[in-house]
């Protein structure tokens, strides 16, 4: 990899941002970005190879949410006697989660994912990077409790699908992180009545001219429900 240009392309990317991070946690993101090129011609991980690519459409779209994500846990309690866990499902190379962990070491992440080899890769990114916050997990999304404050996914599947298969892990009062391209108004027209979206956030991500935002989504009666009752 070019690191010297690739770097240089990370701190500009940080500052279109807003985002300040620390020389150590630039030098964890190239760092996890080289990992994922050496495991990808092995476990084919992502159809994006070249490294500027790899900077942009992985790491700089998955940076991008971590001021929303901060913002979003700012004035709420995690769930009692530990810090806040956040939960990444389908989560293949680690994106959103394990830029989640460098970014934000207060928070325990876990990357879930029914691929064994995909799962072991976020377990040797945690030993290389030296990311006590960070485990992969082999498993379906399905099997798993545990009250997580924030469950991510990253193009995963629909937003009924995804609240459907992960709300025994998600916490009572917790958030689903959802990120998309353009914003999704069929799916979320088909939401059950038990789920909620309370905020879309569109997206600038720097260097990519595409479409992005999330879907902030809790349990509860969702707008269309709210709708019918009201009238």
């Amino acid at each position: 990899m070019k690191t010297d240009h690739l770097a240089r392309e990370l701190e500009d990317g940080l500052r279109d941002l807003g985002l300040p991070l620390s020389g150590q946690q630039q030098s964890q993101l190239l760092a996890y970005l080289d990992l994922i090129q050496k495991w990808n011609r092995v476990y084919n991980l992502t159809s994006v190879r070249a490294p500027e690519e790899m900077l942009t459409h992985h790491l700089l779209d998955s940076l991008a949410v971590i001021n929303p994500l901060r913002h979003q846990l700012s004035g709420r309690n995690p769930v009692a006697g530990r810090g806040f866990c956040l939960l990444d499902v389908g989560s293949g190379a680690g994106l959103p989660g394990v830029v989640i962990a460098i970014c934000c070491p207060d928070i325990e992440v876990s990357c879930v994912d029914a691929v064994a080899k995909k799962a072991s890769f976020i377990q040797q990114v945690a030993i290389s990077l030296r990311l006590p916050n960070l485990k992969g997990l082999h498993a379906r999304v399905e099997s798993l409790g545990g009250g997580y404050d924030v469950v991510s996914s990253r193009a995963f599947a629909s937003l009924a699908d995804f609240t459907a298969w992960s709300s025994s892990a998600l916490a009572p009062q917790g958030l689903w992180l959802a990120m998309k391209g353009h914003e999704p108004l069929e799916e979320m027209a088909a939401l059950p009545a038990d789920v909620k979206v309370f905020h879309v956030e569109h997206l600038q991500v720097p260097g990519l001219a595409a479409s992005r935002c999330i879907v902030w989504l809790a349990k509860g009666p969702n707008q269309a429900d709210c709708a019918t009752r009201a009238s």
